[in-house]
């Protein structure tokens, strides 16, 4: 990889020196929450093993408590392994400059320093798809990452009780380790997207400038849209802006895909929930109610990255897992990890019941 093009070194200082401080805590409640995170992700294994039907082996396997500037770090290696197809298409692309790399690299290493700085103090916690940078995913399994203060955070700015709360994270999480953890080829699946995404990019410089104006148009949208969480952003999202035809299409598998793992997350966290969790509805409205109020900056943020889409993610994908098990059962559904053709595309995710017909069948629910 031509790793002058960023610097990820640069990146995570950056990061880290951004980054907001997370709540006070004394020793030992420091102590205790990351005791009872670990606790919890071991529970929460068992819960979603037993109503999903799922199992993932354990052995490998990890559970990492860690702070903000520990999730930049694990991110920006992450980062470096998903975009490292995409940086030598671009060097290939481009006469070598080594002092306009070097300036591009640091100007680049800030920016995704800037932006790991401001996600590090949203997320709650992640299943870690892509081991670090040079680590052979099959020799060592993703872990499960859980951000302590920014859980700690959460619960104090909601009012919920802090036992349930902490259960029914880990509940989500787990369940994303189980899903990669019980399918073997989802990983390399999701890696070949990525560089089918890759190769569909478009170097020539003009055809760039031309999105790099619809990225402007983007930006303009998200800031004259009214800061709604739920509305649909006429403009777009940056991300989308810059898309080729053919990465649109791809774009719309991924979607598709993302909604199905984050919904099936949202659906056993909350099906696992009343039995485990007593006060699990009164977390979930205070959530919602949370992601609706983000400021309106965070909202243009938001925006403009793309996040919005991923929150809608959960509730369209939550609602194809919900009607799918109501109308075939959990066996039923299953069948969506018996290989990536059975795999539900977007319109398949707003009309569960065609999928079911595809995939299920008619004679099987008769």
């Amino acid at each position: 990889m031509n790793s002058s093009m960023v610097d990820w070194d640069l990146a995570v200082s950056t990061g880290k020196r951004l980054v907001r401080p997370g709540p006070e805590v004394s020793a030992a409640e420091a102590r205790e929450v990351v005791a009872a995170l670990r606790e919890n992700a071991v529970r929460a294994h068992e819960h979603v093993r037993d109503y999903t039907g799922l199992h993932a082996p354990t052995e490998g396997a990890s559970v990492a408590v860690i702070d903000r500037p520990g999730w930049i770090e694990a991110n920006a290696s992450g980062f470096r392994t998903v975009l490292e197809p995409l940086v030598d298409k671009l060097s290939s692309s481009r006469p070598p400059s080594p002092m306009a790399n070097a300036v591009g690299a640091r100007v680049t290493g800030m920016q995704t320093g800037s932006l790991l700085a401001f996600l590090a103090t949203k997320v709650l916690g992640q299943y870690e798809l892509f081991p670090p940078y040079g680590t052979d995913p099959g020799e060592r399994p993703g872990r499960l990452l859980l951000v302590a203060p920014n859980i700690v955070s959460a619960e104090r700015e909601m009012g919920v009780d802090v036992h349930d709360f902490r259960l029914w994270v880990c509940l989500h999480e787990e369940t994303h380790r189980v899903q990669f953890g019980a399918v073997p080829w989802l990983r390399d699946h999701v890696m070949g997207e990525i560089r089918a995404f890759v190769e569909a990019t478009d170097v020539d410089p003009s055809a760039v400038a031309a999105r790099l104006r619809s990225a402007a148009a983007a930006a303009y949208g998200a800031i004259k849209d009214g800061f709604d969480p739920d509305a649909s952003p006429q403009g777009g999202s940056l991300v989308e802006a810059v898309q080729t035809p053919a990465q649109r299409e791809i774009l719309d598998r991924i979607t598709a895909l993302m909604s199905l793992l984050e919904g099936h997350a949202d659906y056993v966290m909350d099906g696992v929930g009343p039995s485990v969790v007593p006060s699990v509805a009164d977390i979930r409205e205070r959530f919602q109610r949370r992601r609706r109020d983000a400021g309106r900056l965070e909202l243009v943020i938001r925006r403009l990255l793309g996040v919005d889409a991923k929150l809608r993610q959960y509730r369209d994908g939550e609602r194809f897992v919900r009607g799918v098990v109501e109308r075939s059962g959990m066996a039923g559904f299953n069948r969506v990890w018996h290989g990536a053709h059975n795999l539900p595309d977007k319109h398949e995710i707003a009309h569960p019941d065609a999928w079911v017909e595809r995939v299920v069948g008619r004679r099987e629910l008769a």
